[in-house]
């Protein structure tokens, strides 16, 4: 275990049930921080309780914890997330650029791709990625020293994929702006790194199947179908699970990764390897 005691987080893109966020925004107030969770909206799918639901998890475990909604491609509602955070809290130590545009009507050949639906992917996931780091750098080098910074990127972020354009595009962005900002704020011992999973088993996998699925088949059945391939394909022999990506971010947050910055970890069970 991480000591984190005392140390205050925020978690961007955290409300779904079964989402990386919500697992980082846990294991990091498992791991004795205090967390401002973040989602672009309050509500979750179904019985799910969304944001609110997270916060309640993590007081629960006797850490302090607030929901703040807000959209991370929105320069004034990045604003109101640092300043709410601020203002309960007083201080920033871990920012996780976690929150992902959805997947769509992207995941098409470049000659099919709509310019709005580039668009869309390129500013959540990577002006949202700077606007966040932007505002939280800021205050961090305002009351130095220190604080860690890190940004989900992705496998495809390492390596291009078909029907995945304004995706790599977005998830190369964020490995090349990690290492940037990194530079840059390595003297005042800021760490800055990206997490870079391959697919992993959350919501998101039943977004992506409807995307890429076949005619004629279901969206439930191609997403079983993405599941049990990464079961059988990947070298470790499962799918990557949202608390893999936790156990990283935890690691990232701690002072047992003081001397990483820059680097993208790759999280793909052995199915990645360069």
């Amino acid at each position: 275990m991480y000591n984190l005691d005392g140390k205050v987080a925020i978690v961007t893109g955290a409300g779904g049930e079964r989402g990386i966020g919500r697992a980082i925004a846990v294991r990091l107030a498992q791991e004795g921080a205090n967390v401002v969770v973040n989602d672009i909206t309050g509500k979750g799918r179904g019985s799910w309780g969304g944001m609110n639901a997270v916060v309640d998890e993590i007081e629960a475990l006797g850490r302090e914890a607030i929901g703040v909604t807000g959209s991370v491609a929105e320069s004034d509602e990045v604003d109101a997330i640092v300043d709410a955070s601020l203002k309960r809290f007083g201080r920033i130590d871990i920012l996780v650029n976690n929150a992902g545009a959805l997947a769509g009507a992207d995941r098409v050949p470049v000659v099919d791709l709509p310019e709005s639906e580039f668009d869309r992917i390129i500013s959540v996931n990577l002006k949202g990625t700077f606007l966040m780091s932007r505002a939280v750098a800021r205050h961090m080098l305002s009351r130095e020293p220190g604080g860690k910074i890190i940004n989900i990127s992705s496998v495809a972020g390492r390596k291009g994929t078909a029907r995945f354009a304004a995706y790599c595009s977005s998830k190369f962005g964020v490995i090349g702006f990690t290492q940037v900002l990194a530079a840059e704020l390595a003297s005042h011992r800021i760490n800055v790194n990206a997490i870079c999973p391959s697919l992993v088993e959350t919501e998101r996998v039943y977004g992506i199947a409807s995307a890429l699925k076949p005619d004629g088949v279901s969206t439930e059945e191609f997403r079983d179908e993405m599941v049990e391939r990464s079961n059988t394909t990947v070298p470790l022999g499962r799918i990557a699970q949202a608390d893999d990506a936790a156990r990283t971010a935890a690691w990232l947050a701690s002072d047992e990764s003081e001397y990483i910055t820059g680097e993208s970890v790759i999280l793909s069970g052995g199915s990645s390897m360069y």
